[in-house]
């Protein structure tokens, strides 16, 4: 084993933890605060802290053992299994990201009609097709067999085991093959690209519109108060247009984030599947890496960074700490009369 293979190593073992315990506080947020339970981007974040948990036990272990071991660390039929669990959980993540920014996109546009359009049982009903969804492709994979261990991702994924030989039926099975994983990422990355993307540039588009307007009136009040002080005015106009680049810098970690982690995986897929292309190694699970850094971040970017999360955890902490302090004072307080009792013994 060398350095790289040991880096990669320590970098997945980096995003596991933090993916598991940034995963693991959002779902003790959901369920410590009936606020976050009620509205619909607490259901769909919890769909995809959901996803990337299971992907954290299941997925980023077997990744571990497979760069170590360089070969297949199960069986086949585990590894078919694994990679099952991985083409649900990768679509359902994608889906529920889609479905956030959709979410957004109606809250800001239509924020007056906002209850009527979106709500937990409309919420509920689209974590229900993303289900579905992921499910019709990851039991299409197993059935076909089409799931097993990769050499050039170090992985148990999707992996086409036969022959590419010149033969009608070997070229017609590959065809499929293809077929099924250019229609996999286009329903998934593909589409979920599109989706965000015009969403949350209807989001930026709107906002922006919004802060012209505020910042027309604070101008036009700022000219009434002739008294006030011109660094006060200089202040104000400065805190105008941070809350213009602060939407923007959202929009871009939203789709960014999404972009940096799932492109130059979908892009390698989608370049492997032509004839006479080799796929190195090491890019391939440096790709694979990417798509678990997702899990890992997603938490800090569609719900732990939010004030409503932050205030959520805090509690918690105070919770845990004062439950703390009072065990710790109850066996002191025991300790010590068990002492003056033993004292007082004749």
């Amino acid at each position: 084993m060398n350095v790289t293979e040991i880096l990669f190593e320590l970098f997945i073992i980096v995003i596991a933890v933090v993916a598991l315990f940034s995963n693991v506080s959002v779902l003790l947020c959901f369920v410590q605060s009936a606020d976050i339970r009620s509205h619909v981007p607490g259901i769909l974040v919890l769909n995809l802290s959901f996803s990337n948990i299971l992907l954290t036990f299941i997925n980023m272990p077997a990744t571990f053992i497979g760069i170590a071991k360089r070969e297949n660390p199960f069986g086949d039929v585990y590894c078919q299994a694994v990679s099952f669990a991985e083409t649900f959980l990768t679509t359902n993540g994608m889906l529920s990201m889609a479905a956030l920014s959709v979410d957004r996109w109606i809250a800001v546009v239509f924020p007056l009609s906002y209850s009527t359009k979106m709500g937990p049982r409309k919420a509920f009903l689209i974590v229900a097709y993303s289900w579905l969804h992921a499910a019709a492709f990851s039991l299409s994979e197993l059935l076909m067999s089409w799931g097993g261990y990769s050499p050039t991702y170090a992985s148990c994924t999707l992996h086409y085991g036969g022959k590419r030989d010149g033969s009608s039926v070997g070229q017609s099975q590959y065809v499929a093959f293809a077929t099924f994983t250019a229609v996999l990422h286009c329903t998934g990355f593909v589409l979920c690209l599109t989706v965000m993307s015009l969403a949350y540039l209807k989001v930026l588009r709107v906002a922006r519109f919004h802060c012209k307007r505020i910042d027309v009136i604070t101008v036009q009040t700022l000219l009434l108060l002739v008294d006030i002080h011109p660094s006060v005015k200089e202040r104000c106009l400065v805190e105008q247009r941070k809350r213009s680049q602060r939407a923007t810098k959202k929009i871009c970690l939203f789709i960014g984030s999404f972009i940096v982690c799932f492109a130059p995986y979908v892009i390698t897929r989608i370049m492997q599947l032509a004839p006479h292309v080799h796929i190195h190694r090491y890019w391939g699970i440096t790709t694979k890496c990417l798509t678990y850094a997702k899990a890992a971040s997603d938490p800090f970017v569609y719900s732990l960074l939010r004030q409503q999360y932050r205030k959520v955890l805090v509690s918690i902490t105070h919770r845990i700490l004062r439950r703390d302090r009072y065990s710790f004072s109850n066996n002191s307080t025991s300790s010590m009369t068990d002492m003056d009792g033993i004292s007082r013994v004749p």
